[in-house]
C-alpha cells in the first residue's frame, strides 16, 4: 500500500504506507489518499529511490485548483 501526497503546485508524491517524506522533499506536503496498487513505473521508483513525484498535467492541476475555491 502506498501514500499519495500533493503540495501547493500540485505535485504528486507517493511513498510506501507508513514511511515518512523524505527530507529533501519536506515542503507542505497534504495527504490525499492511501492506494493499494500503482502502475509498474511507480512501483518501481519507489523501490529504487523510495518514493516517486512528479507534476499532475496541467488538466488534473486545473481541476484541483477549481474544486479548491469551491
Amino acid at each position: 500500500m502506498y501514500d499519495v501526497y500533493l503540495n501547493e503546485r500540485n505535485d504528486l508524491l507517493v511513498v510506501p504506507r507508513g514511511n515518512s517524506i523524505p527530507i529533501d522533499l519536506n515542503r507542505n506536503w497534504r495527504k490525499k489518499r492511501v492506494v493499494r496498487s500503482v502502475s509498474e513505473q511507480i512501483r518501481e521508483d519507489v523501490r529504487i529511490y523510495g518514493y516517486h513525484r512528479r507534476k499532475l498535467p496541467l488538466g488534473r492541476s486545473m481541476k484541483t485548483l477549481a474544486d479548491k475555491q469551491a
